[in-house]
Formats: structure tokens, C-alpha cells, sequence
């Protein structure tokens, strides 16, 4: 049986340390961390480097008020670090150090940093960033050796510990600039109380279970729910870099992984291969964005089922909805029925409810007195996005799904301008943004294309000065948004267009946008960069 949550995340693992001292917490293989022997500690080992790390940020002054930016990559360190800070009250603002200083350089200038914690070999990155951003952060290595006292003395205020911010995460939405989503404790405990008793296929076996999850720290799977259900069930967190699909099946089998967390494209490129699968230990996958096509597939010849669930950063656990139990509807994009703590509509383009079957947004609320219970907090220092998201006190997702007349729910499509490859969401604008710095580019729009692999890969449309459109020009656009942009946002297709659709104020028209897109699409008349794109390897 799961532990209750206490006021703070902090609390909750500690209560956990206690419960289960000698049952082991993290875990990393060798090769995830870039080390000759695997990263493990118990729950009474994470404490004590806890307990460490606490008693160093506090000699330095950090606690309240304070929130520290970790560059740790998807490494356990990154989670004592987390809890140490939170048991001090500060919070912590996961860095993703593949990003280029370009992008990084917004996140920095809005989050407000007292400190960064980073592996060595981000500082170029960060000094990068800072001169990019006009900010001048200490940045620390994560023995703390290094950390300079906090400029600012720790606050006084009285916020309770539930009400703390915990983390902040940054979404791109749809307008490019980065929006900082305030997640406090209340959310977290939430999530992984929500989670470790969700039942159904997704029941936990306390102080048994090993997570394992390639997911990265900076998306809230990894940062909430992977982590926070193992604290709250006695589970091994097993924690990948990244995911490597030549190796996969012999990690979950070393690691003895009982739970993994997965992306849509992992059962796609996992199918593709002929490993060895025998004598696996895992129960249950759980994740989102499985193509239809592989779904009964995979299951069947691996043996585990897939549990597809619909979640946003700033949802949380508060309309998390999960298709748990029987009958799943597998292979139709089904994730589940609605919690009884939730409220649900779909509303179609005037705002109005939809019928059953028809196809609408997702728009969600906590049942009862507080419709924002366990939400996100809001977007820091954006009051006006965040009542936006919450217009006619609902919180708008920007999904389109369906209801059928059981109550289970169907993923349509985005009405945001997001395209949303493997597991990544990329602002169309940002992406935009870069294609108009090309001196060859007078004009561009981007969009989402359906990817065997990836889910969906980002599709550019692009016109140019001259009218002209080659594969070399192509390939030097690709190369002008790769020295710009992380690989994964790099449009892995550019159709050259006489004139792209725009309303009578010149607004791109996104729908005609991405039916002209598909349509180039479909006839090949799209260059097909996509194996250009290329991950960053392992250390």
C-alpha cells in the first residue's frame, strides 16, 4: 500500500526512508552515466546523500525563495539534489543541457536563478547562455565545493509547504517565448499518490516494483510521475540517459525492470528489431502516443500491455486520465475514462458541448469547491496567459478528442500549434522563428507531418526570395536551423511554396496550412532531411 502524502515532497521521501531503509531507490547502469560501475542507492543511502547535500546548499544560505536551475542531465544525482533543496524550501528548475545557448538563453532570463548546478561539461554551454541571456548565475559543480553563498538572503514568508512552489518547468506553447510553469509540492504528492494507486493494470507491488524510465527530467513523466510513484511505493527508480534501442531489452532485463515508461516512438522502432525478448519481468508499459498499427502488436509479442494515459504539465495528476482497465480499446487512440475527481467537456468551435462521437477540446477542472486543485500554479509571471488557459473557469488543453457514449476518450488531434515528435513538444513559431534568419527565406510556415517512427516530424514550408527552391538550398536551411536549434526541432522535411495561405491581416491560415502541407507531402514534392537529424550521443 502506497504511503500518504505528507506537506512536501521532501517529507514524503523521507517518511519513505523510514518505511523502507534498506530497499534499494535508485539505480543507473554503468553505461547511462558514463561510469565503470552502475549508479545504486538505497532509500537510507539517498537520504544520507540528502541529508549531505541539504546541510551544504543551507551553510551557503540557500532555502526559501530560492530557485536553483540543475543541469544534471538524466542522472540520479538529479533527484538528491531536487530533494535537498525542497527539504530547504527552495526550488528547482530542471536545465535541458542538449539545448543550444539560443534557446537555453530565454529559460535562463525568465526564471529568475540564484544558482545552476551542472556537470563540467555544460559550462560552455552556460557561459554561452548567460552572455546570450545578460545574466550572470553561479554555476556550481554538483559536489557543491564551488558554490558561492547566496546573494539573496532565504525568505521568511509563510506559505505553507503544500503551496510551495516545488519546481518550475518551461513549456514553448504556441507563441515561442518560454512560460514557466509553477508546480508546487501539493502537485507532486498528488501525482504520485494519484499514480500509486491508480489499480487496474497499473497496480504497484509496494517495495517491489523497479521503474524504468528513459523519459528525460525536464518533462514532468520522469520529474513527477516515475519518481514520485517509486518514492511512495518503495520502487526502484531506474533512470536511463536516454533510450537506446539496440540495448533496451538487455537493460530491462539486467535492471529486472517490472514498470517501464515509454514514448510512441519506442514501440515503433522496438518493432522494427529482432532481439532476443525472453524472460522478461516487466508488467506493464505505461506512456502515451502509440500508433494504432503497433499497439496490439507489440503486446502481443512482448507480452506486456501498453497503458495509454493524456496528461499536460500543467494538468498534473488533477485530469490525468488513464486507460488503465478493461476494455482498453486498443489500437484506437483510446486513453481511458475520466477520474471521479474530475470534471470534463468537450467544446466545439463555438464553445458549446458536443455530441457523444463528435470531435472537440479537451477542456478540464478539479471537481468541487477549487476547479485549479492540484493543478499547476500558473505561469510565472504571466497572469494573463495563465487566466487565458483557465477562460470560463476551465482549463483549455488545446487537444481534440472525442467522447464515446461509455465515457472513454479518443485523441484526435492538436489545435495548438505544436508538433509533437517523440515525445518532444516544438512550437511551430520558435521553429519559424529560426527559418526567417536564412537570408534565402521571405517567408515560411511549419507544421506537424504524420512520422512512422517519430509520431509526427516537422514539416517546413518555405518560400523564397527569388522564387527558387533547390535541394542544396534545402539542405543549408536544415544546416541554418541545426547550429540554432536542439536536432529534434530541425524541420526533417522543406517544401518550397510559391505563396503559403494567409488570412486578410496576413495571419497564416494553419489549417489550409497543413492540408497543403500533407498534400506535398503525399506527392514527394517535400525534401526528406530526416537523416540529417542526429541525437547527441552518450558521454
Amino acid at each position: 500500500m502506497a504511503i500518504k502524502a505528507r506537506p512536501s515532497v521532501y517529507l514524503t521521501f523521507a517518511a519513505a526512508a523510514e518505511r523502507w531503509a534498506e530497499r534499494p531507490f535508485l539505480h543507473a547502469p554503468a553505461d547511462a552515466i558514463g561510469e565503470p560501475l552502475p549508479f545504486e542507492q538505497s532509500f537510507a543511502e539517498a537520504a544520507a546523500s540528502v541529508d549531505a547535500l541539504r546541510a551544504a546548499y543551507g551553510k551557503q544560505g540557500y532555502g526559501k525563495g530560492h530557485r536553483i536551475g540543475l543541469a544534471l542531465d538524466n542522472h540520479p544525482a538529479f533527484f538528491l539534489h531536487f530533494l535537498s533543496l525542497n527539504a530547504l524550501g527552495a526550488s528547482v528548475v530542471p536545465l535541458n543541457a542538449a539545448m543550444r545557448p539560443e534557446e537555453m538563453a530565454p529559460i535562463v532570463a525568465a526564471a529568475d536563478l540564484d544558482a545552476i548546478v551542472a556537470w563540467p561539461k555544460h559550462r560552455a554551454m552556460l557561459d554561452s547562455t548567460q552572455t546570450l541571456s545578460g545574466t550572470s548565475v553561479p554555476v556550481a559543480e554538483p559536489t557543491l565545493a564551488n558554490l558561492p553563498r547566496a546573494v539573496r538572503a532565504a525568505g521568511e514568508d509563510e506559505t505553507p509547504d503544500t503551496d510551495r512552489e516545488a519546481a518550475m518547468l518551461f513549456t514553448s506553447g504556441t507563441t515561442g517565448k518560454p512560460k514557466g510553469c509553477i508546480l508546487s509540492n501539493a502537485y507532486f504528492t498528488w501525482v504520485g499518490h494519484f499514480y500509486a494507486t491508480l489499480g487496474g493494470h497499473c497496480a504497484f507491488r509496494e517495495g517491489e516494483d523497479r521503474i524504468l524510465t528513459p523519459l528525460p527530467v525536464n518533462h514532468m513523466n520522469a520529474l513527477a510521475c516515475s519518481f514520485m510513484a517509486a518514492v511512495m511505493t518503495g520502487s526502484c527508480l531506474i533512470q536511463l540517459d536516454r533510450f537506446h534501442a539496440s540495448r533496451w531489452w538487455d537493460t530491462v532485463r539486467e535492471t529486472r525492470a517490472s514498470v517501464i515508461h515509454y514514448l510512441g516512438v519506442m514501440p515503433a522502432i522496438l518493432l522494427q528489431r529482432e532481439d532476443e525478448t525472453a524472460d522478461l519481468a516487466v508488467r506493464f508499459g505505461f506512456g502515451a502516443g502509440v500508433d494504432p498499427r503497433h499497439h496490439a502488436r507489440f503486446e502481443e509479442r512482448f507480452g506486456f500491455p501498453l497503458i495509454e494515459a493524456w496528461a499536460m504539465t500543467e494538468t498534473g495528476a488533477a485530469a490525468w486520465i488513464t486507460a488503465n482497465r478493461e476494455p482498453r480499446h486498443v489500437g484506437t487512440r483510446c486513453f481511458g475514462r475520466a477520474p471521479d475527481h474530475l470534471d470534463v467537456r468537450i467544446a466545439g468551435d463555438t464553445g458549446a458541448d458536443v455530441a457523444d462521437g463528435e470531435p472537440g477540446e479537451l477542456l478540464v477542472r478539479s471537481r468541487g469547491d477549487d476547479p485549479r486543485r492540484h493543478f499547476f500554479s500558473g505561469y510565472y509571471r504571466d497572469p494573463a496567459a495563465t487566466e487565458a488557459a483557465w477562460e470560463g473557469g476551465w482549463f483549455h488543453t488545446g487537444d481534440i478528442v472525442k467522447r464515446d457514449a461509455e465515457g472513454n476518450f479518443f485523441f484526435v488531434d492538436r489545435s495548438k500549434n505544436i508538433v509533437r515528435r517523440s515525445g518532444e513538444n516544438i512550437a511551430a513559431v520558435e521553429v519559424e522563428g529560426v527559418l526567417m534568419q536564412h537570408a534565402s527565406v521571405s517567408a515560411c510556415a511549419v507544421l506537424p507531418i504524420e512520422d512512422e517512427l517519430r509520431g509526427e516530424e516537422v514539416m517546413a514550408l518555405v518560400q523564397t526570395n527569388n522564387g527558387a527552391g533547390t535541394e542544396a538550398l534545402a539542405r543549408d536551411i536544415f544546416s541554418h536551423c541545426l547550429d540554432r536549434l536542439a536536432y529534434f526541432k530541425a524541420p526533417g522535411y522543406i517544401a518550397f511554396v510559391d505563396h503559403l495561405p494567409t488570412t486578410a491581416s496576413q495571419k497564416l491560415q494553419r489549417g489550409e496550412i497543413r492540408s497543403l502541407g500533407r498534400a506535398l507531402h503525399a506527392k514527394g514534392s517535400a525534401f526528406d532531411l530526416r537523416a540529417l537529424k542526429r541525437g547527441p550521443k552518450a558521454a
